[in-house]
């Protein structure tokens, strides 16, 4: 199979998961999720570029922000081991919405991912497709900027009908991309995290 170069958007896929699983956050392991959307459109993963934020911590982080960033620290050292991913991270603003109450937002994530899609013939020049796992229009330049370039974008995505629903993918986004996936439920099963027993 023809190697390829998947691009995550953290947030995203995270979303996702909890979405799929009905409020609860399916586990699974992400590198093998990357394999498997790669398989999935007759690729071979070469190499994982996973783009995210540590969780916001207060001045004095409350007991729930330090177990959170425990729990992610572990996540990315583990990941870290893995000679082929790259975790690039940006940060987490947290805000008040209109009704006063709070929200979090990742800020400089989608800047990080179309930089490293940018480095993509500079430093993989035989990496004719990658594969994009994102559901956010501004990557829309970028993806016509790659297939000026004559590499395919492959949009791993997921969309819902539903009017205002948070994954109703603007069609701009997909009409960019000659080539989008669906990710499904299975996708997350069958990508499932294996508990390490100890012997």
């Amino acid at each position: 199979m023809e190697d390829t170069l998947v691009f995550i958007d953290g947030v995203f896929v995270s979303k996702l998961s909890k979405h799929l699983g009905d409020g609860m956050y399916l586990k699974f392991d992400l590198i093998k999720f990357a394999e498997k959307l790669s398989k999935n459109n007759n690729l071979f993963c070469k190499h994982l570029f996973y783009y995210t934020a540590p969780p916001f911590q207060s001045d004095k982080p409350t007991k729930k922000e330090m177990e959170m960033k425990k729990s992610y620290d572990k996540f990315i050292n583990l990941l870290n081991k893995n000679k082929n991913v790259t975790i690039r991270q940006g940060r987490c603003q947290k805000l008040q919405n209109m009704k006063g109450n709070e929200e979090y937002h990742q800020k400089g994530v989608d800047a990080l991912m179309v930089s490293g899609m940018v480095f993509v013939p500079i430093k993989f020049p035989k990496i004719k497709k990658i594969v994009l796992v994102t559901s956010d229009t501004d990557f829309c330049p970028i993806v016509k900027d790659m297939e000026s370039l004559d590499i395919q974008v492959i949009l791993c995505t997921y969309y819902e009908k539903k009017r205002n629903n948070k994954f109703s993918v603007s069609h701009h986004l997909i009409d960019c991309c000659k080539k989008v996936y669906y990710i499904t439920k299975k996708d997350f099963k069958e990508s499932e995290l294996k508990k390490i027993t100890q012997k």
